[in-house]
């Protein structure tokens, strides 16, 4: 264990074995820190924050804060748990939860690049990319190997399926479905073909999720007569996924394309 000696660490907090905590840093106490983390200069992990094995907080970095939300009761217990192997980079912002006992959650492996901010009780999968100054409001939902351009803003309660990518700087306060690419403002503009072939999706389930997608954004059925048409019972994994997104209760709707009113359910 490296800790400097300007750093301020809690006597309450638990540090795991090699870990590193640079110049000005401070760890609260009611914290976990897995082994072999790496604590740059001036970061802060706040009480309450759970941080897996061989995680990377960059300089600035602030994980565990006060939730952005009025009336929030500083006394609430609550936290933020961060899996294993996840880099956050400087000055990215990590809010703990508004409801007693609740947590924001980062799965693993996850890349958040400078200035980009998890809001209060969202939950991030594993294996996204958070490129420069991406913005998660509260209770947004991310899934797995998606990619989030830089400048990218999610509203409230938004959902991201797995394997999305979004346009830097655009905005969504409807839902992504997985697979698909986010553009500009709520729109849809394709599937995320490249992404999908580097993941080593086989060329036959590639071209299933295209013909679903062009039945969903481009087709004239329903929303709901699509999905009571669907053979339930012989669906592929990936398939299976992309369906069962569009069947779960969403507080938004979904993203459009702009050629096309929104699907009705």
């Amino acid at each position: 264990m490296a800790i400097h000696p300007t750093a301020i660490v809690s006597p309450d907090s638990e540090i795991g074995v090699d870990v590193e905590i640079g110049p000005y840093a401070i760890i609260e106490g009611a914290t976990v820190i897995g082994d072999r983390c790496l604590i740059e200069a001036a970061a802060q992990v706040r009480s309450g924050t759970y941080l897996g094995d061989e995680c990377f907080v960059g300089s600035g970095a602030l994980v565990g804060a006060d939730p952005q939300y009025r009336g929030f009761d500083r006394t609430t217990r609550s936290g933020v748990r961060v899996g294993r192997g996840n880099i956050l980079r400087e000055y990215v912002t990590l809010h703990r939860s508004i409801n007693e006992g609740g947590e924001t959650r980062l799965g693993e492996g996850n890349f958040l690049m400078a200035g980009s901010h998890v809001g209060h009780d969202a939950v991030v999968g594993d294996h996204n990319t958070l490129a420069n100054n991406v913005l998660l409001a509260g209770h947004v939902e991310i899934g797995n190997h998606c990619f989030l351009g830089g400048g990218s803003v999610f509203h409230q309660f938004v959902r991201v399926g797995d394997y999305v990518i979004t346009q830097g700087n655009s905005g969504f306060s409807l839902d992504l479905p997985p697979y698909v690419i986010g553009s500009d403002i709520n729109v849809v503009v394709g599937i995320n073909a490249v992404g999908l072939k580097r993941a080593k999706f086989a060329m036959d389930e590639l071209g299933r999720i295209k013909t679903a997608f062009r039945e969903v954004f481009w087709g004239d059925l329903t929303l709901r007569e699509i999905l009571d048409s669907v053979d339930w019972e012989n669906l592929s994994p990936a398939l299976e996924l992309f369906y069962n997104f569009l069947k779960q209760d969403s507080k938004k709707g979904l993203c459009i394309r702009p050629s096309r009113g929104m699907k009705t359910p």
